[in-house]
């Protein structure tokens, strides 16, 4: 079973060490001084997760106007995060959480089922850090239409 913790709306993020596509560590630490965007999706190459990649790519210009960086994170490989970015010209920052250490210390590795079986994965999930690393608002069981301008909307209302 997934011991996952319950994420809370002004607690600090939950610190996090991870590489990216290129095989490169990618800390939380990285993002002080600017808003953090962190998206969490089950699966590289599907078409939800695909749709939700190319909205946060396409609203990246606004993200980055906005001093906010964008990282998806799912338990896919390296290798698999690199072909996912060649294959749709992806701008976003993706990283690997194998060992869903992270994904566990976030809360979205959670039991699911589909046809009457039960199993683990991750469910979608965006989770909005301010510059100091304090979590300021949090997307569970996301949509994936729409969700992208909903993020920007957030984030505008938060800075204003």
């Amino acid at each position: 079973m997934a011991t996952t913790t319950e994420l809370k709306t002004g607690a600090k993020a939950p610190d996090f060490t991870l590489a990216d596509a290129a095989e490169q560590q990618v800390s939380l630490s990285d993002f002080a001084g600017k808003w953090l965007v962190l998206y969490f999706y089950p699966k590289d190459n599907t078409s939800g997760c695909t749709v939700e990649a190319l909205d946060f790519t396409a609203a990246l210009p606004e993200f980055k106007k906005l001093n906010a960086a964008i990282v998806g994170v799912s338990p896919d490989s390296c290798a698999s995060h690199q072909k996912f970015i060649s294959k749709h010209d992806l701008k976003v920052l993706l990283l690997s959480d194998e060992s869903k250490q992270m994904l566990s210390a976030y809360g979205v590795w959670q039991e699911k089922s589909m046809y009457g079986k039960k199993y683990l994965g991750v469910v979608r999930t965006t989770v909005l850090v301010d510059p100091q690393g304090v979590i300021r608002h949090i997307w569970p069981k996301v949509k994936v239409k729409g969700h992208a301008d909903e993020v920007k909307e957030t984030l505008k209302a938060l800075q204003s």
